[in-house]
């Protein structure tokens, strides 16, 4: 498959670390992976832009054999991040950073058509500023999960900090996502609405905020809503990046209550067994049928 594209998604593959209450695993991880998945199985064509170290080429395989563009610039080093769960919510973790490979250029990015860049980074540096302006002309939209900027790693360790350039840049984007937590660090209010509100008033123009019980969107008229409803949480890890790019995915031809209703089965789906979404569209639509709460 060759461009144009639907959606070009950047930023780093994570060869992680899992510690959950004292079960260690290793997986292939990151936003990228995750989210190129939900796209392609939802009817996308996906561009992945990555960088590893070239020892580490073999966690591209997965991706490749899903009929995955992908690109991998060579970098010292490859993304590592160890999750730490000590409880069952899994909206509160410990995450350390172990390696992280360089951060992206305008240079990286292929000048192939898409109708979305997806900058799906990790933590703070992989995807700088200066980036989102100047993908800005290239006309496509922009998507951004904020956990990318506000996300840091202070020796080795993860800490969440206020994005200080955020009333500059949030005007070029179009889908923003953010967790509970995250909201919260970027506008100081713990009410996912009310920041979802404040994200707006920024500047983007449709705000995805999750949390564990559901995800929302605010588009400056009305707030949207859909529950999670997964049978077990298995496959947690990814949560967040696998509702985005699926929101984004459907928004290419559906309204916004479709689109959240379709991104919070497909992850509620996907938080059944770990690893990334590997359903259809038919399965997706039948669980909304099925299983969805109706709203009140």
């Amino acid at each position: 498959m060759s461009g144009p594209y639907d959606i070009i998604s950047i930023g780093h593959v994570d060869n992680a670390v899992l510690n959950d209450r004292g079960r260690v695993s290793r997986f292939v991880g990151g936003a990228v992976y995750y989210s190129s998945f939900a796209a392609k199985r939802s009817g996308a064509r996906v561009f992945v832009v990555t960088k590893l170290n070239e020892k580490d080429l073999g966690i591209l395989d997965g991706m490749k054999a899903e009929g995955i563009d992908v690109v991998a610039i060579p970098s010292d080093h490859t993304t590592s991040v160890e999750n730490i769960f000590e409880t069952e919510d899994v909206d509160k973790r410990k995450v350390n950073l172990l390696a992280q490979a360089a951060p992206f250029t305008i240079a990286d990015i292929p000048q192939d058509k898409t109708l979305i860049y997806n900058l799906a980074g990790l933590f703070v540096g992989e995807l700088p500023n200066q980036l989102i302006e100047e993908l800005a002309p290239r006309g496509a939209k922009i998507a951004l999960d904020l956990q990318a900027m506000l996300r840091r790693s202070e020796d080795g360790r993860f800490s969440w900090r206020d994005w200080p350039e955020k009333r500059r840049y949030l005007p070029l984007i179009t889908y923003l996502k953010a967790d509970s937590l995250e909201s919260e660090v970027i506008t100081g209010r713990p009410d996912r609405e009310e920041a979802a509100r404040m994200l707006h008033g920024w500047g983007a123009r449709e705000v995805v905020i999750s949390h564990s019980s559901e995800v929302i969107v605010y588009d400056g008229t009305r707030v949207y809503r859909a529950p999670f409803n997964p049978r077990n949480l298995s496959g947690r890890t990814g949560r967040g990046d696998t509702v985005f790019i699926a929101y984004q995915t459907r928004r290419l031809t559906h309204g916004i209550q479709d689109s959240i209703d379709y991104a919070a089965a497909l992850c509620s789906m996907k938080m059944e067994r770990p690893g990334p979404f590997e359903g259809t569209i038919n399965d997706v639509l039948e669980r909304i049928r099925t299983l969805r709460s109706p709203r009140p």
